[in-house]
C-alpha cells in the first residue's frame, strides 16, 4: 500500500465527505488530511463587509449619523 493517497472529493450534504479505496486496509486507523479551497475574495474582504456580517451590523449608517450622535453626546457632558 502505498504511504499516502490523493483523491479529489466532493463534500456531501450534512458536511460528510466518503472515501472508498481498494488498497485502504480494513480495520487500520489512518490519519485523515482535509485541505478546504483556499478564497482570494474572503482573504481580502474590507473592513466594511466584516462590519456589515457582523450581529447588529453597524450603528451608524451614515457620516451625519456619526456627527449627530457625537453632538448629542457632547451636549450631555455639558449638563
Amino acid at each position: 500500500m502505498p504511504g499516502a493517497l490523493h483523491r479529489k472529493i466532493t463534500v456531501l450534504p450534512g458536511g460528510k465527505i466518503e472515501v472508498t479505496d481498494q488498497s485502504l486496509p480494513s480495520g487500520e486507523v489512518v490519519d485523515v488530511i482535509i485541505l478546504l479551497p483556499t478564497s482570494s475574495a474572503a482573504s481580502h474582504r474590507s473592513a466594511v463587509d466584516i462590519l456589515t456580517e457582523a450581529p447588529g451590523h453597524r450603528l451608524f449608517k451614515t457620516v451625519e449619523d456619526v456627527e449627530d450622535y457625537l453632538r448629542k453626546e457632547r451636549e450631555a457632558w455639558e449638563r
